[in-house]
């Protein structure tokens, strides 16, 4: 079992950064996977971005392209989601997820890909 918990979250005006942090619980290191998604009022949630353990390769969606980045800690127990030049647009619930199998998902961007959630933390950008 995998519990997720993400952290960093608030309030930030157009322009900020913040960054955000996904802790794994009750394990040594992090799953195979994780997965960064976010989620707006009265929209599905939207792949973000994602870190490989093993290789620490990462991948951002286009719409976050040049903005958002994923990275690990040198002991591999944090995935941290650097987010800069934030707009009204990237409000929303942010959430961490994993895919505890060995090889990527051939649709890694899809929610089903992810066994495990974290409940999420808040992003408010105001304009």
């Amino acid at each position: 079992q995998v519990q997720l918990v993400e952290s960093g979250g608030g309030l930030v005006q157009a322009g900020g950064s913040l960054r955000l942090s996904c802790a794994a619980s009750g394990r040594t290191s992090i799953p195979s996977t994780v997965g960064w998604f976010r989620q707006a009022p009265g929209k599905e949630r939207e792949f973000v971005g994602l870190l490989r353990r093993n290789s620490i390769a990462t991948f951002v969606a286009n719409s976050v392209r040049g903005r958002f980045t994923v990275s690990t800690d040198g002991a591999r127990t944090t995935v941290f989601l650097q987010m800069s030049s934030l707009e009204p647009d990237d409000t929303a619930v942010y959430h961490c997820a994993a895919d505890s199998s060995l090889q990527l998902s051939a649709d890694y961007t899809g929610v089903a890909a992810y066994d495990y959630w974290g409940p999420g933390t808040p992003v408010t950008v105001s304009s």
